[in-house]
């Protein structure tokens, strides 16, 4: 409950709209363990790589697409 709590308010204060934090928190929630690897990653490439948040988040997400499509699908 409070592990959801801190990353819809990490989201807000992201500019994630309020109509996108419910759908977005349900694929979170498919596979949390997946989405904790993702940021762990970024934040990685951001820190030792230099890389700007944009491409080290492409990057990253570019690499799980596959896992990713898994959580889109219905």
């Amino acid at each position: 409950m409070f592990k959801e709590f801190f990353i819809k308010k990490m989201l807000q204060s992201k500019g994630v709209p309020k109509e996108q934090l419910g759908p977005l928190m349900d694929m979170i929630n498919k596979n949390p363990a997946l989405f904790q690897q993702i940021a762990g990653e970024v934040d990685d490439k951001m820190k030792n790589k230099k890389m700007d948040q944009m491409a080290a988040t492409m990057e990253v997400l570019t690499k799980h697409k596959a896992e990713l499509e898994k959580i889109f699908r219905p």
